[in-house]
C-alpha cells in the first residue's frame, strides 16, 4: 500500500473541509490571522470584503481555492446574505476609524454588526464570533466605544449564542498602533502624547486569531470575553519600550486633553480643507477615547477561559519594529562593530 493517510484521518480531513466559515473583513489585520487559523485546521475560508480583488493576498494563506475573496458591502443586506449563505460559521471582523462618511462609525460598527447577526441568524449560521473591543458601551462618550457598544446589543438581540471578543489595543507586524508612533519617532525627536498616563493591555494580534478559532469550533461559551496580554502599562510606558526597541531618543511630551481636543479640531478643519490630503494626527474621538483605561476588567472571561497563554509584546516587538532603527536590519552589525573599535 501506498504512504497515504490513514482512512479515518482521510475522512476527517474531508469531513473538515466540507466545513466553511465567512469571514467578514477577512483580509484586515486581525481578519487575515484568522483566515490563516481557520485554513490551518482544514475549514474552507470565505473573505468577505469591499474589494476582493485587494484582497489576492489571502489565498496562500490555505491550499489552491480554500481561501477565497468574494465581494460584499456590509451596508446592504443581499451582499451580506450571499456571503453568509452556506457557512456554518460567521466572523464578524470589520471595524472603522472613520467619523464620517458613508462607513461611518454607526454605519459599521452598529448597523453592519446587526445586519450580520441578524442574516446569520435568519441563514441558519451555527455560530457567530463578533470582534468588538474593550471599553464597548452604549452610552459612552466617545462615538467609537458608543457604536461598539450599541454593535454588541444589536449582535446580542438577533444572535443570542454569539461569542463576543473585546481586544485591547492589538499589535502585530501590520498593526497601527506601535508602527505608526515607531515611524514618528524616526521623523522627529519629540513625541507628543495625549493621555500619556491612560493603561492599556496590549494584545497579540495571533492570540485574538486562536480565540476567534476557538469560538468557532465551538470551544467558547456564549458571551463577551475581554483580551489583553499579560503586560499592562501606560501610554508613556508603551512609548518608552517602543524606542528602546528602535534603538532611537525621542523626548516624550505629555499634552493635557484639552491641548490634544485643540488640536485634533484644527487638525480635523485643516484635513477637510486639504480634501484629506493632510492626515489628522489625532481625531476628536479618539482624545476623548484617550481619558479612559483600555484593560480587562477584573471580572471579565479572558484569553484564560480559552485556554490561551497571552504573548508578551516584549517577545514580540524586536520581530517586526527592526527597520525603525537607524541601521535597519543591520543595526546589530554595525553596534557590533562600533564596540570593536571602541
Amino acid at each position: 500500500m501506498g504512504a497515504g493517510l490513514h482512512p479515518k484521518a482521510e475522512l476527517v480531513k474531508v469531513q473538515r473541509m466540507s466545513r466553511l466559515v465567512t469571514i467578514y473583513g477577512g483580509s484586515g489585520f486581525v481578519g487575515r490571522y484568522v483566515a490563516s487559523r481557520m485554513a490551518q485546521v482544514g475549514w474552507r475560508v470565505r473573505v468577505a470584503v469591499r474589494r476582493p480583488d485587494e484582497a489576492i493576498f489571502v489565498k496562500p494563506r490555505g491550499t489552491p481555492g480554500q481561501v477565497e475573496p468574494v465581494l460584499c458591502n456590509i451596508r446592504d443586506d443581499n451582499s451580506v446574505r450571499q456571503a453568509a449563505r452556506g457557512a456554518e460559521a460567521v466572523v464578524n471582523c470589520v471595524g472603522t476609524f472613520d467619523a464620517s462618511g458613508r462607513n461611518n462609525f454607526n454605519a459599521v460598527q452598529r448597523d453592519g454588526a446587526g445586519r450580520i447577526a441578524r442574516i446569520a441568524a435568519l441563514e441558519g449560521v451555527s455560530r457567530l464570533v463578533h470582534v468588538s473591543s474593550i471599553g464597548a458601551d452604549p452610552v459612552a462618550e466617545s462615538e467609537y466605544a458608543s457604536s461598539k457598544g450599541l454593535g454588541e446589543a444589536e449582535v446580542n438581540g438577533a444572535f443570542p449564542g454569539a461569542v463576543i471578543l473585546r481586544p485591547s489595543v492589538i499589535f502585530g507586524p501590520e498593526d497601527q498602533f506601535f508602527n505608526r508612533f515607531a515611524a514618528m519617532a524616526r521623523l522627529s525627536p519629540v513625541l507628543p502624547l495625549v493621555g500619556a498616563e491612560t493603561k492599556f493591555q496590549p494584545v497579540y494580534v495571533d492570540d485574538v486569531a486562536a480565540a476567534v478559532e476557538r469560538a468557532v469550533l465551538g470551544e467558547a461559551e456564549a458571551g463577551i470575553y475581554e483580551l489583553g496580554g499579560p503586560d499592562i502599562a501606560s501610554f508613556r510606558e508603551l512609548m518608552e519600550g517602543m524606542l528602546k526597541v528602535i534603538r532611537r531618543r525621542s523626548l516624550i511630551v505629555a499634552l493635557p486633553f484639552w491641548a490634544g481636543r485643540a488640536i485634533a479640531r484644527a487638525s480635523g478643519l485643516a484635513s477637510f480643507l486639504s480634501l484629506g490630503v493632510l492626515k489628522q494626527p489625532i481625531t476628536l474621538d479618539q482624545a476623548i477615547e484617550l481619558k479612559r483605561d483600555n484593560v480587562v476588567a477584573a471580572d471579565a472571561r479572558t484569553l484564560a477561559d480559552l485556554g490561551i497563554h497571552p504573548t508578551s509584546m516584549h517577545a514580540v516587538l524586536p520581530t517586526y519594529l527592526w527597520p525603525y532603527r537607524p541601521d535597519g536590519q543591520y543595526s546589530d552589525i554595525t553596534r557590533s562593530a562600533r564596540n570593536l573599535r571602541g
